[in-house]
């Protein structure tokens, strides 16, 4: 009985350590990759700058505005201007007819003033700028802003379309109305010049008979 007693006492002691060690053993354990290391900086996400402007097509003589942001803070801007043409023609493109019948073969022409062109921004503290922009040229001008510091780059683009004018009014338009309504009031002075005449002509005609 006494043995009997103290294999019993043995068994209990045994299962009682044994149940906080299997429930331990139970628990999910947190994996490598799921910790986090707080003395760890967060991971880099780059800072893209962009480059608008307010309008995407303007006549020549008009003015656009330029919008820069996620640059660096108070930094210099460059800004690089690019002239392309309009139309350019596809490769084996049929030459221009003319009214004539004479064909003229279609290509990039030379515009008022070479390309590019070059000018500076600055922006203040939080990366942002803008600038007032008046072409000088028509066709589809490319806008590149470069940062001095942050190196960060942005482009846009703008359509420069020629402006509509009305005809002028010349001296030579003027004058062929102006000829021509003289001319009959000439034609018509002469008309009545005659008429008087050939009535005073009749009237002492007959009195004379």
């Amino acid at each position: 009985m006494r043995l009997s007693r103290i294999i019993m006492a043995l068994t209990v002691g045994l299962a009682v350590v044994a149940v906080p060690t299997a429930a331990g053993a139970a628990q999910p354990q947190p994996t490598p990759s799921a910790t986090t290391d707080p003395t760890q900086p967060p991971p880099y996400t780059p800072t893209v700058a962009s480059l608008t402007v307010n309008r995407p097509a303007i006549f020549l003589g008009e003015t656009v505005l330029l919008t820069g942001t996620n640059f660096g803070p108070n930094e210099i801007v460059d800004i690089s201007v690019t002239v392309a043409p309009l139309a350019a023609p596809a490769a084996g493109q049929a030459p221009a007819r003319r009214s004539d019948g004479t064909t003229v073969a279609m290509k990039p022409v030379a515009y008022q003033a070479s390309a590019p062109l070059n000018f500076t921004a600055f922006t203040n503290a939080e990366g942002r700028f803008t600038k007032s922009y008046k072409p000088s040229v028509t066709g589809l001008l490319t806008f590149t802003a470069t940062g001095r510091d942050s190196d960060r780059r942005a482009s846009t683009e703008l359509q420069v379309l020629h402006k509509k004018q009305p005809l002028p009014v010349t001296g030579d338009s003027l004058g062929t109305p102006m000829k021509l309504g003289g001319g009959l009031v000439g034609a018509g002075a002469v008309m009545l010049l005659l008429t008087l005449a050939w009535r005073r002509r009749q009237r002492f005609g007959g009195a004379a008979h």
